[in-house]
């Protein structure tokens, strides 16, 4: 694992929301999160590290599929005991999380903003046992959980951008699972890469499923049904969006299906994955692939165990951004000469002043 990773982890800054129970929650910040004591370092054969996931589920090649990879790594590199619980419904998060306390679990990663409530309250009764949540954070800080959030807003926005640059139809698409403000992120910053080509080169590329200003747009009110996703995608390619981005988990399959069942009667359409790089991850759809909105889980997951195991847990909360790596635009693969050259070296200058401060993407939902 990199330096720069751990390193950034020891840097991060907190963010929070109350409750899980409204839609619209904002992350907010707040200070450099206290210390919250050091466990002794347990040797590797005697540490255990868990994971639950939400009702996604640990195949859903996205973020729960991602955080999976991120411990079965740990497992393989510091021989540790891997033990699971993947949640049906979020009726589940509780009994799960009483499970792995029975476990015996050292730490426990709890995948997704849907358990915010759950691991808070599994966290609280169990002072003792070290918590990390993908995709969520508190205020004020919990003292044995670490909040592992992403700026993703920036990796959408240079795929936002990408897409403009690359529709045939003038119009792209974006929908969501649950509207939450982890999928909200995506589409915040997606959105405003659209308006920026626009701006640059005078177009009117519009976009279908998501209006900023408003924060309105379509969802599917889950993850798991992909045949919802289906017709959402097809109400898009209706309307004539010509490349989608699903950020709705599982659901996003169905998107993939449609595409798929739109270029099998001839029509030039595309797909932009999100949380992993999907050409990998789900290379049944790798024919219409543009890019990818990718969270580097994985290597969250294997920084917070590794440091753990030695005794070095912190609450201190990991923001992932382009300028840590923790967040990124997936290279486009089979469809690179989709993609012009003009284009590629704007979304390297676009990206660098991202980096560097001189673009800020902003967001409701962006870690503050």
């Amino acid at each position: 694992m990199k330096d720069s990773l751990r390193a950034n982890f020891k840097r991060g800054s907190m963010a929070g929301v109350a409750s899980v129970g409204a839609a619209a929650l904002l992350l907010t910040g707040c200070g450099a999160a206290p210390d919250a004591g050091s466990s002794a370092t347990k040797t590797a054969t005697h540490y255990t590290g868990c994971i639950v996931s939400d009702s996604g589920g640990f195949d859903d090649q996205s973020f729960n599929q991602s955080s999976y990879d991120g411990l079965k790594k740990s497992e393989k590199d510091l021989g540790i005991t891997v033990k699971s619980a993947e949640s049906k419904a979020n009726s589940d998060f509780e009994t799960n999380l009483n499970g792995m306390m029975s476990a015996g679990c050292d730490l426990t990663v709890t995948v997704g903003f849907l358990l915010g409530d759950a691991t808070k309250a599994a966290a609280e009764k169990n002072p003792d046992k070290h918590f990390a949540i993908i995709d969520f954070g508190y205020s004020p800080a919990i003292a044995n959980v670490k909040p592992v959030i992403y700026d993703t807003a920036q990796a959408a926005y240079l795929a936002g951008y990408a897409a403009a640059a690359t529709t045939k139809t003038g119009k792209v698409g974006t929908f969501g699972g649950i509207k939450i403000p982890t999928v909200t992120i995506f589409m915040d910053g997606f959105y405003d890469g659209v308006q920026a080509y626009n701006k640059a080169k005078s177009k009117t590329v519009q976009v279908i499923g998501w209006d900023k200003t408003t924060q309105d747009g379509s969802f599917t009110g889950d993850f798991e049904k992909q045949d919802t996703g289906k017709q959402v995608t097809k109400n898009l390619l209706d309307q004539g969006a010509d490349i989608v981005m699903p950020v709705a988990g599982p659901v996003g399959k169905g998107a993939g299906a449609a595409l798929n069942e739109a270029k099998a009667a001839g029509k030039d359409v595309k797909l932009i994955w999100v949380d992993s790089d999907g050409f990998l991850t789900a290379p049944e759809y790798k024919g219409i692939m543009l890019t990818s909105v990718i969270k580097k889980m994985d290597e969250a997951v294997q920084v917070v165990v590794k440091d753990d195991s030695e005794g070095k847990f912190s609450n201190e909360a990991y923001v992932g951004t382009l300028k840590n790596d923790g967040v990124a635009l997936a290279p486009f693969h089979d469809l690179d000469s989709a993609v012009s050259a003009e284009t590629k070296s704007e979304l390297d200058v676009l990206k660098a002043d991202i980096m560097s401060g001189k673009l800020v993407v902003k967001s409701e939902a962006s870690p503050k």
